[in-house]
């Protein structure tokens, strides 16, 4: 499973049961689509926010039982009856597509986390509900782990966030390493910015580090889980081998780090 946007989903995992696939996929469906609404295409940011809308809309025709001629949501609702899964996090999904659109900087850590909360966190927590694990131990290290997994993917991203003008690096951490927006636009990766990144780094794999439900979990989602995390923490250290530099070259996992996650997901 790949650590990049939306592909922190596990569409096409082989270790996901069968039963669950067409759960997964309606689910991812949603996710996807509504995401390409906020990021994608020419639309101005009333149609963006207009069509997510409509989202939300038809999640009140879910909610109420209402029937929709669109075969996307027909599926997710049959999801959501057969699984009965809340309706919180496609509603948090939509509400982070929403802050796409209209914020594209964020002053601290904390006001980071709480985009992470809502556009990453009801992914793990809709996945532990399919497999009935949702208790609140598991959601509390599942948030852990996907805001974690979510700011690896903003470090991996700076330059293609840029081009959208975008930094999801918290302002008052630029200003404490003294790097500015230029240094972004202009691809500086020198000392300062090799230290703002050793900070985020450590940061994000102290989160991840922290939620023990990989270990915890059994089964497949367990499995699957201990991917996911070795995956992450796998980018991480691609992210340190590079000194900070995610602009020359966008760190990504190589067949050959896939068999050192395989192998560390086994002896985890």
């Amino acid at each position: 499973m790949a650590v990049d946007h939306y592909e922190n989903f596990p569409v096409a995992s082989v270790l996901l049961p069968a039963r669950l696939r067409p759960a997964v996929k309606a689910i991812y469906a949603f996710a996807r689509s509504a995401d390409d609404i906020a990021d994608e295409g020419d639309a101005t940011p009333p149609q963006r926010l207009a069509a997510l809308d409509a989202y939300d809309q038809a999640l009140d025709d879910i909610d109420a039982s209402r029937a929709t001629s669109n075969p996307m949501f027909t599926a997710l609702a049959g999801i959501i009856r057969a699984y009965r899964l809340p309706l919180a996090p496609f509603r948090d999904l939509l509400s982070a597509f929403r802050q796409d659109v209209v914020t594209t900087r964020y002053q601290g850590f904390d006001e980071l986390l709480d985009y992470c909360r809502r556009s990453a966190n009801p992914v793990g927590a809709l996945m532990l509900h399919l497999y009935d694990a949702a208790t609140p131990e598991n959601l509390r290290d599942s948030d852990a782990i996907c805001s974690a997994l979510q700011l690896i993917n903003f470090w991996q991203d700076v330059a293609i966030d840029w081009q959208k003008q975008r930094i999801y690096l918290p302002l008052d951490d630029l200003d404490r390493f003294g790097v500015n927006e230029q240094d972004i636009a202009s691809a500086n990766a020198g000392t300062a910015w090799q230290a703002l990144l050793r900070f985020e780094i450590d940061r994000a794999r102290a989160m991840m580090l922290g939620a023990p439900l990989a270990r915890r979990l059994r089964g497949r989602i367990g499995w699957e889980l201990r991917m996911v995390v070795q995956g992450g923490l796998r980018i991480l250290e691609r992210l340190e081998q590079a000194d900070g530099d995610v602009f020359t070259r966008r760190p990504k996992l190589g067949k050959r780090d896939w068999l050192l996650v395989v192998w560390r997901a086994l002896t985890m």
